[in-house]
């Protein structure tokens, strides 16, 4: 459900928020909050910038999400569901009956009180995890392990859901939310539902502000920059790139161009998302 801000300002006249009326007003739990510096910069343990126009942002503290599924036959209750600075989707926080409490990513229609569990023995409801093997075709699903043991690794942002189309005696195909469809093992892990939050994807920040706080700066066109930073630089006045086609700031082909090896590309999936 979105939220139309009041236009008692330029900045609040386009705003769009999601309505977070059901969510937890309180801290989060503390014994599953992660401290340390979080904040990079967009620079990789070597000191490089890996991903661009990144640093500031408001100071957050990471939530420990649990991915790995290991909680077997062990039936939670979900205390309450809570706002996660560290991603789109929301959380919940499961109190499980042998005394642990674990943050889960939030799927679409669960409630607080409701009781989930993972395992074999498992309902296909939402919120339980199953294995592949054991969950009905056409029932969305989410955090999804690409191999058996692994933990979550695929669809976990808001409003993401996957269906399964079919199985066969070692492998389901999947349809994924990118609509790339991919083979995995029948023993690999998911939980049914589509992840929670589907209005994520309207929200309007409003300002340039909200964008600073996130964490994100901001991104100067190439032709715009110095020719010693963009290879579309420099020229007189307004010009355009001066190139039989664009490139990256580092001189490779943008805009299409393949760069993938045909040597990496998996042998498991069964259709590309860029296929038509």
């Amino acid at each position: 459900m979105l939220k139309q801000s009041k236009p008692t300002s330029n900045a609040r006249r386009h705003r769009v928020d999601v309505a977070v009326d059901q969510l937890h007003k309180g801290g989060p739990e503390r014994s599953l909050l992660r401290s340390g510096h979080l904040k990079r910069g967009g620079r990789g343990f070597k000191g490089h910038v890996t991903v661009r126009h990144r640093g500031g942002g408001v100071k957050r503290r990471y939530r420990i999400v649990s991915f790995d599924h290991v909680k077997n036959d062990v039936s939670g209750i979900v205390k309450r569901l809570e706002y996660d600075p560290n991603r789109s989707a929301f959380i919940a926080l499961i109190n499980y009956a042998d005394g642990e409490k674990r943050y889960v990513i939030a799927p679409e229609g669960m409630k607080v009180g409701d009781q989930i569990v993972a395992g074999k023995r498992a309902d296909a409801k939402v919120g339980n995890t199953m294995t592949l093997r054991h969950i009905p075709l056409g029932v969305p699903i989410h955090n999804l392990e690409l191999q058996p043991g692994y933990g979550a690794k695929l669809v976990r942002g808001a409003g993401a859901a996957a269906l399964i189309q079919s199985k066969d005696d070692q492998y389901a195909t999947i349809l994924l939310p990118s609509k790339e469809i991919r083979l995995f093992k029948l023993d690999c892990l998911a939980t049914i539902g589509q992840v929670g939050n589907t209005d994520h994807k309207n929200e309007k920040l409003g300002k340039a502000g909200r964008k600073r706080m996130m964490g994100i700066r901001p991104t100067v066109r190439g032709t715009a920059q110095h020719p010693g930073s963009h290879p579309h630089g420099g020229g007189e006045g307004r010009s355009g790139i001066g190139l039989s086609h664009p490139k990256t700031p580092w001189g490779k082909p943008a805009l299409g161009h393949k760069t993938r090896k045909q040597s990496k590309k998996n042998k498991m999936i069964v259709k590309d998302r860029r296929m038509k």
